[in-house]
């Protein structure tokens, strides 16, 4: 037996039908599509179309809306910060931020800043500059004797520096 002799096992594959070849085939002329309309042409229906009855999109009510200023963080836990410090990434004696963060490739952009989140354990003690860090996050870095230093965002510094009428 070679490669070029095997063949499926007689009766278990059925060849695929050709339509529209002819009245012998019993799928010539319009190949099973029937006569006219929509669904006979090429494209099909429109999937949304509901037969001219209100289509649920437009039945449904809309709610809520999407801030397109809401600003939007990169998230770092812990477990993440420490696994770089052991791979020798980052190193805990110098101040971290976000762009230290980038070049050690622990986040791939800064966004509107970096947000530290409390998942894992840290073992050495790290300065870190963030825009946002959880309650959890700061007590757990600090537990080890690091500090957290919560920077506000460019919106937050231009309202300060703004006088309010």
């Amino acid at each position: 037996m070679r490669l070029n002799e095997l063949r499926p096992k007689p009766g278990s594959t059925k060849e695929k039908k050709r339509r529209g070849q002819g009245p012998g085939s019993g799928l010539g002329k319009t190949a099973g599509r029937g006569h006219k309309g929509q669904k006979a042409r090429a494209g099909g229906a429109k999937r949304i179309f509901e037969g001219g009855q209100m289509p649920i999109y437009r039945r449904l009510p809309k709610r809520g809306f999407t801030n397109p200023f809401k600003p939007e963080y990169a998230e770092l836990n812990l477990d993440r910060l420490q696994q770089a410090i052991d791979r020798g990434r980052l190193d805990p004696s110098q101040p971290i931020d976000g762009e230290v963060l980038v070049k050690a490739g622990v986040i791939r952009r800064v966004l509107d800043g970096v947000r530290l989140l409390g998942r894992g354990e840290l073992r050495q003690p790290v300065t870190i500059r963030v825009a946002g860090a959880s309650r959890k996050a700061i007590e757990l870095v600090e537990r080890v004797g690091g500090t957290v230093i919560v920077e506000q965002g460019a919106k937050a510094q231009a309202e300060q520096a703004a006088p309010s009428a």
